[in-house]
Protein backbone atom coordinates (compact mmCIF):
# COMPACT_ATOMS: atom_id res chain seq x y z
CA UNK A 1 0.00 0.00 0.00
CA UNK A 2 2.76 2.46 0.92
CA UNK A 3 4.48 1.67 -2.38
CA UNK A 4 1.57 3.36 -4.14
CA UNK A 5 2.16 6.72 -2.44
CA UNK A 6 5.94 6.74 -2.04
CA UNK A 7 8.28 7.78 -4.90
CA UNK A 8 9.97 5.22 -7.11
CA UNK A 9 13.26 3.86 -5.85
CA UNK A 10 12.12 3.66 -2.24
CA UNK A 11 11.50 -0.11 -2.27
CA UNK A 12 14.69 -0.98 -0.38
CA UNK A 13 14.01 1.55 2.37
CA UNK A 14 10.39 0.43 2.56
CA UNK A 15 11.43 -3.20 2.95
CA UNK A 16 13.90 -2.27 5.69
CA UNK A 17 11.26 -0.46 7.74
CA UNK A 18 8.68 -3.11 6.93
CA UNK A 19 10.77 -5.81 8.59
CA UNK A 20 11.37 -3.63 11.65
CA UNK A 21 7.68 -2.74 11.80
CA UNK A 22 6.62 -6.41 11.63
CA UNK A 23 8.82 -7.34 14.59
CA UNK A 24 7.97 -4.25 16.65
CA UNK A 25 4.24 -4.55 16.01
CA UNK A 26 4.26 -8.21 17.07
CA UNK A 27 6.22 -7.56 20.28
CA UNK A 28 4.18 -4.53 21.33
CA UNK A 29 0.80 -6.03 20.40
CA UNK A 30 1.63 -9.24 22.25
CA UNK A 31 2.59 -7.30 25.38
CA UNK A 32 -0.63 -5.29 25.31
CA UNK A 33 -3.12 -7.91 24.18
CA UNK A 34 -1.93 -11.16 25.78
CA UNK A 35 -4.02 -10.60 28.96
CA UNK A 36 -7.16 -10.79 26.79
CA UNK A 37 -6.31 -14.17 25.24
CA UNK A 38 -8.05 -17.36 26.38
CA UNK A 39 -6.27 -19.32 29.09
CA UNK A 40 -4.88 -22.80 28.56
CA UNK A 41 -6.44 -25.61 30.59
CA UNK A 42 -3.40 -27.89 30.36
CA UNK A 43 -3.23 -30.93 28.07
CA UNK A 44 -4.13 -34.10 29.90
CA UNK A 45 -2.12 -36.59 27.86
CA UNK A 46 0.90 -34.48 26.90
CA UNK A 47 4.16 -34.75 28.81
CA UNK A 48 4.18 -31.89 31.37
CA UNK A 49 0.97 -30.64 29.75
CA UNK A 50 -0.47 -29.44 33.04
CA UNK A 51 2.41 -26.99 33.45
CA UNK A 52 0.83 -24.87 30.71
CA UNK A 53 -2.44 -24.45 32.59
CA UNK A 54 -3.38 -20.82 33.07
CA UNK A 55 -1.07 -19.37 30.41
CA UNK A 56 -2.55 -17.16 27.67
CA UNK A 57 -3.25 -19.28 24.62
CA UNK A 58 -4.03 -18.41 21.01
CA UNK A 59 -1.25 -15.82 20.64
CA UNK A 60 -1.08 -16.82 17.00
CA UNK A 61 -3.91 -14.39 16.33
CA UNK A 62 -1.57 -11.54 17.30
CA UNK A 63 1.49 -12.39 15.23
CA UNK A 64 -0.57 -13.51 12.23
CA UNK A 65 -2.54 -10.24 12.18
CA UNK A 66 0.72 -8.31 12.65
CA UNK A 67 2.04 -10.15 9.59
CA UNK A 68 -1.06 -9.38 7.54
CA UNK A 69 -0.90 -5.70 8.52
CA UNK A 70 2.80 -5.56 7.58
CA UNK A 71 2.12 -7.11 4.18
CA UNK A 72 -0.76 -4.73 3.46
CA UNK A 73 1.39 -1.74 4.39
CA UNK A 74 4.79 -2.59 2.96
CA UNK A 75 4.44 -5.25 0.23
CA UNK A 76 3.21 -4.80 -3.36
CA UNK A 77 -0.25 -6.34 -3.49
CA UNK A 78 -1.81 -8.60 -6.10
CA UNK A 79 -5.08 -10.49 -6.32
CA UNK A 80 -3.28 -13.78 -5.69
CA UNK A 81 -1.50 -12.45 -2.62
CA UNK A 82 -4.70 -11.01 -1.15
CA UNK A 83 -6.41 -14.40 -1.52
CA UNK A 84 -3.53 -16.11 0.29
CA UNK A 85 -3.71 -13.55 3.09
CA UNK A 86 -7.44 -14.16 3.47
CA UNK A 87 -6.89 -17.92 3.62
CA UNK A 88 -4.15 -17.49 6.24
CA UNK A 89 -6.55 -15.40 8.33
CA UNK A 90 -9.31 -18.00 7.89
CA UNK A 91 -6.93 -20.79 8.95
CA UNK A 92 -5.80 -18.71 11.91
CA UNK A 93 -9.38 -17.91 12.99
CA UNK A 94 -10.51 -21.53 12.87
CA UNK A 95 -7.60 -22.32 15.15
CA UNK A 96 -8.30 -19.39 17.46
CA UNK A 97 -11.96 -20.28 17.82
CA UNK A 98 -10.88 -23.77 18.80
CA UNK A 99 -8.36 -22.30 21.27
CA UNK A 100 -11.10 -20.15 22.83
CA UNK A 101 -13.76 -22.85 22.88
CA UNK A 102 -14.57 -24.55 26.19
CA UNK A 103 -15.23 -27.73 24.22
CA UNK A 104 -12.40 -28.52 21.75
CA UNK A 105 -13.47 -28.87 18.15
CA UNK A 106 -13.55 -32.41 16.82
CA UNK A 107 -10.73 -33.74 14.66
CA UNK A 108 -13.04 -34.36 11.71
CA UNK A 109 -14.41 -30.81 11.80
CA UNK A 110 -10.93 -29.28 11.78
CA UNK A 111 -9.74 -31.75 9.16
CA UNK A 112 -12.62 -30.85 6.86
CA UNK A 113 -11.96 -27.11 7.27
CA UNK A 114 -8.30 -27.71 6.47
CA UNK A 115 -9.34 -29.62 3.36
CA UNK A 116 -11.48 -26.69 2.20
CA UNK A 117 -8.61 -24.23 2.71
CA UNK A 118 -6.22 -26.59 0.91
CA UNK A 119 -8.59 -26.84 -2.07
CA UNK A 120 -8.84 -23.04 -2.30
CA UNK A 121 -5.05 -22.73 -2.22
CA UNK A 122 -4.78 -25.27 -5.06
CA UNK A 123 -7.38 -23.47 -7.17
CA UNK A 124 -5.77 -20.07 -6.56
CA UNK A 125 -2.27 -21.29 -7.30
CA UNK A 126 -3.28 -22.95 -10.57
CA UNK A 127 -5.10 -19.81 -11.68
CA UNK A 128 -2.05 -17.57 -11.29
CA UNK A 129 0.85 -19.99 -11.77
CA UNK A 130 1.92 -22.82 -14.06
CA UNK A 131 1.74 -26.50 -13.18
CA UNK A 132 5.42 -27.02 -13.94
CA UNK A 133 7.30 -28.73 -11.10
CA UNK A 134 11.05 -28.81 -10.57
CA UNK A 135 12.93 -31.56 -8.76
CA UNK A 136 15.60 -29.15 -7.56
CA UNK A 137 18.08 -31.75 -6.33
CA UNK A 138 18.10 -33.41 -9.74
CA UNK A 139 17.71 -30.23 -11.84
CA UNK A 140 14.74 -31.74 -13.65
CA UNK A 141 11.53 -29.95 -14.62
CA UNK A 142 8.30 -31.54 -15.77
CA UNK A 143 4.65 -30.60 -16.21
CA UNK A 144 1.94 -32.30 -14.21
CA UNK A 145 -1.68 -32.53 -15.41
CA UNK A 146 -3.68 -29.79 -13.64
CA UNK A 147 -5.86 -32.31 -11.79
CA UNK A 148 -2.83 -34.23 -10.51
CA UNK A 149 -1.11 -30.98 -9.53
CA UNK A 150 -4.23 -29.84 -7.66
CA UNK A 151 -4.54 -33.14 -5.76
CA UNK A 152 -0.87 -33.08 -4.75
CA UNK A 153 -1.21 -29.43 -3.70
CA UNK A 154 -4.18 -30.26 -1.47
CA UNK A 155 -2.16 -33.07 0.12
CA UNK A 156 0.81 -30.74 0.63
CA UNK A 157 -1.24 -27.96 2.23
CA UNK A 158 -3.29 -30.27 4.45
CA UNK A 159 -0.16 -32.10 5.59
CA UNK A 160 1.78 -28.91 6.27
CA UNK A 161 -1.04 -27.41 8.36
CA UNK A 162 -1.51 -30.52 10.45
CA UNK A 163 2.09 -31.58 11.08
CA UNK A 164 2.96 -28.03 12.11
CA UNK A 165 -0.06 -28.00 14.40
CA UNK A 166 0.90 -31.32 15.98
CA UNK A 167 4.50 -30.21 16.57
CA UNK A 168 3.36 -27.35 18.79
CA UNK A 169 3.90 -28.86 22.23
CA UNK A 170 7.21 -27.53 23.55
CA UNK A 171 8.02 -23.90 24.26
CA UNK A 172 9.54 -22.43 21.10
CA UNK A 173 9.73 -25.67 19.12
CA UNK A 174 7.14 -25.20 16.39
CA UNK A 175 8.05 -21.55 15.84
CA UNK A 176 11.79 -22.26 15.69
CA UNK A 177 11.40 -25.14 13.24
CA UNK A 178 9.03 -23.07 11.08
CA UNK A 179 11.55 -20.22 10.90
CA UNK A 180 14.31 -22.62 9.83
CA UNK A 181 12.04 -24.09 7.15
CA UNK A 182 10.84 -20.81 5.68
CA UNK A 183 14.29 -19.23 5.78
CA UNK A 184 15.59 -22.27 3.92
CA UNK A 185 12.86 -21.66 1.34
CA UNK A 186 13.96 -18.01 1.23
CA UNK A 187 17.49 -19.09 0.29
CA UNK A 188 16.08 -21.39 -2.39
CA UNK A 189 14.02 -18.47 -3.74
CA UNK A 190 17.11 -16.25 -3.93
CA UNK A 191 19.07 -18.98 -5.70
CA UNK A 192 16.30 -19.47 -8.24
CA UNK A 193 15.45 -15.76 -8.58
CA UNK A 194 11.83 -16.32 -7.57
CA UNK A 195 9.39 -13.39 -7.30
CA UNK A 196 10.88 -10.96 -4.76
CA UNK A 197 7.49 -10.20 -3.23
CA UNK A 198 7.12 -13.69 -1.81
CA UNK A 199 10.71 -13.70 -0.59
CA UNK A 200 9.92 -10.49 1.28
CA UNK A 201 6.80 -12.11 2.71
CA UNK A 202 8.95 -14.90 4.13
CA UNK A 203 11.10 -12.37 5.96
CA UNK A 204 8.04 -10.59 7.34
CA UNK A 205 6.52 -13.84 8.56
CA UNK A 206 9.83 -14.94 10.10
CA UNK A 207 10.25 -11.75 12.14
CA UNK A 208 6.62 -11.94 13.29
CA UNK A 209 7.30 -15.44 14.63
CA UNK A 210 10.46 -14.08 16.27
CA UNK A 211 8.34 -11.42 17.95
CA UNK A 212 6.16 -14.19 19.35
CA UNK A 213 9.18 -16.27 20.40
CA UNK A 214 10.35 -13.27 22.46
CA UNK A 215 7.66 -14.35 24.93
CA UNK A 216 7.50 -18.06 24.14
CA UNK A 217 11.12 -19.08 24.74
CA UNK A 218 11.48 -21.47 27.69
CA UNK A 219 9.94 -20.81 30.14
CA UNK A 220 7.10 -19.40 28.07
CA UNK A 221 4.70 -16.67 29.09
CA UNK A 222 2.12 -17.57 26.45
CA UNK A 223 1.41 -20.06 23.67
CA UNK A 224 0.47 -19.69 20.02
CA UNK A 225 -2.23 -22.35 20.09
CA UNK A 226 -3.87 -23.66 16.93
CA UNK A 227 -4.28 -20.05 15.80
CA UNK A 228 -0.55 -19.79 15.21
CA UNK A 229 0.53 -23.30 14.32
CA UNK A 230 -2.13 -23.82 11.67
CA UNK A 231 -1.39 -20.47 10.02
CA UNK A 232 2.34 -21.24 10.06
CA UNK A 233 1.71 -24.56 8.35
CA UNK A 234 -0.38 -22.90 5.67
CA UNK A 235 2.26 -20.23 5.06
CA UNK A 236 4.99 -22.86 4.74
CA UNK A 237 2.98 -24.68 2.07
CA UNK A 238 2.32 -21.49 0.10
CA UNK A 239 5.99 -20.47 0.31
CA UNK A 240 7.23 -23.82 -0.98
CA UNK A 241 4.65 -23.82 -3.79
CA UNK A 242 5.80 -20.37 -4.92
CA UNK A 243 9.40 -21.60 -5.00
CA UNK A 244 8.45 -23.89 -7.89
CA UNK A 245 9.99 -26.86 -6.04
CA UNK A 246 7.14 -28.23 -3.92
CA UNK A 247 8.87 -31.58 -3.30
CA UNK A 248 11.53 -29.72 -1.31
CA UNK A 249 8.89 -29.53 1.42
CA UNK A 250 9.97 -33.02 2.48
CA UNK A 251 13.63 -32.32 3.31
CA UNK A 252 13.18 -28.66 4.30
CA UNK A 253 10.41 -29.50 6.79
CA UNK A 254 11.42 -33.06 7.62
CA UNK A 255 11.66 -32.55 11.39
CA UNK A 256 8.17 -30.99 11.44
CA UNK A 257 6.89 -33.85 9.29
CA UNK A 258 8.34 -36.55 11.53
CA UNK A 259 7.51 -34.85 14.81
CA UNK A 260 3.89 -34.08 13.98
CA UNK A 261 3.22 -36.50 11.15
CA UNK A 262 4.13 -39.80 12.78
CA UNK A 263 1.41 -39.24 15.38
CA UNK A 264 -1.15 -38.57 12.67
CA UNK A 265 -0.06 -41.70 10.81
CA UNK A 266 -0.11 -43.81 13.97
CA UNK A 267 -3.60 -42.70 14.97
CA UNK A 268 -5.01 -42.98 11.43
CA UNK A 269 -3.72 -46.53 10.87
CA UNK A 270 -5.07 -47.66 14.23
CA UNK A 271 -8.44 -45.97 13.84
CA UNK A 272 -9.24 -46.88 10.24
CA UNK A 273 -7.22 -50.05 9.54
CA UNK A 274 -6.68 -51.40 13.07
CA UNK A 275 -2.93 -51.44 12.41
CA UNK A 276 -0.82 -50.55 15.44
CA UNK A 277 2.62 -49.14 14.65
CA UNK A 278 5.29 -47.50 16.84
CA UNK A 279 3.95 -49.28 19.91
CA UNK A 280 6.94 -48.26 22.01
CA UNK A 281 7.16 -44.70 20.67
CA UNK A 282 5.25 -41.77 22.10
CA UNK A 283 3.94 -39.26 19.60
CA UNK A 284 4.48 -36.45 18.88
CA UNK A 285 8.18 -37.27 18.97
CA UNK A 286 8.89 -34.26 21.18
CA UNK A 287 6.95 -36.05 23.93
CA UNK A 288 8.98 -39.23 23.40
CA UNK A 289 12.38 -37.56 23.72
CA UNK A 290 11.31 -35.70 26.85
CA UNK A 291 9.53 -38.58 28.57
CA UNK A 292 11.64 -41.56 27.46
CA UNK A 293 15.04 -40.02 26.68
CA UNK A 294 14.77 -37.40 29.41
CA UNK A 295 15.61 -34.41 27.22
CA UNK A 296 14.78 -31.01 28.68
CA UNK A 297 12.57 -28.60 26.74
CA UNK A 298 15.61 -26.56 25.76
CA UNK A 299 17.50 -29.64 24.58
CA UNK A 300 14.50 -30.73 22.53
CA UNK A 301 14.21 -27.38 20.76
CA UNK A 302 17.96 -27.03 20.10
CA UNK A 303 18.51 -30.60 18.96
CA UNK A 304 15.47 -30.69 16.68
CA UNK A 305 16.55 -27.33 15.26
CA UNK A 306 20.14 -28.54 14.73
CA UNK A 307 18.89 -31.58 12.80
CA UNK A 308 16.71 -29.42 10.53
CA UNK A 309 19.50 -26.88 9.95
CA UNK A 310 21.85 -29.66 8.87
CA UNK A 311 19.22 -31.09 6.50
CA UNK A 312 18.53 -27.66 5.03
CA UNK A 313 22.22 -26.88 4.52
CA UNK A 314 22.67 -30.23 2.76
CA UNK A 315 19.74 -29.50 0.43
CA UNK A 316 20.92 -25.97 -0.37
CA UNK A 317 24.47 -27.09 -1.13
CA UNK A 318 23.31 -30.05 -3.22
CA UNK A 319 21.16 -27.73 -5.33
CA UNK A 320 24.28 -25.87 -6.45
CA UNK A 321 26.11 -28.95 -7.70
Amino acid sequence: MLQMILPEGSSSLLAFFGILFAFGATVLATAKLSPYLPKDAGREFAHDGKLSAGKPRGAGIIFVLAFVASVLLFAPLSAELVIYLLLIVVCMMTGFLDDASKTPWGEYKKGFLDLCVAALVAITFLKYNSNVVELALFHVKFTLPPVVFAILTVILVWTSVNVTNCSDGVDGLSGTLSIITIMSIYIVDRMKDVNETYSFLILLFAVCILGYLWYNATPSKLMMGDAGSRAMGLFISIAILKSGCPFLFIPLALVLILDGGLGLLKVSLLRFLKIHILKNTRTPLHDHVRKVWDWSNTQTVFRFAIIQIILSLAVIYAMQL
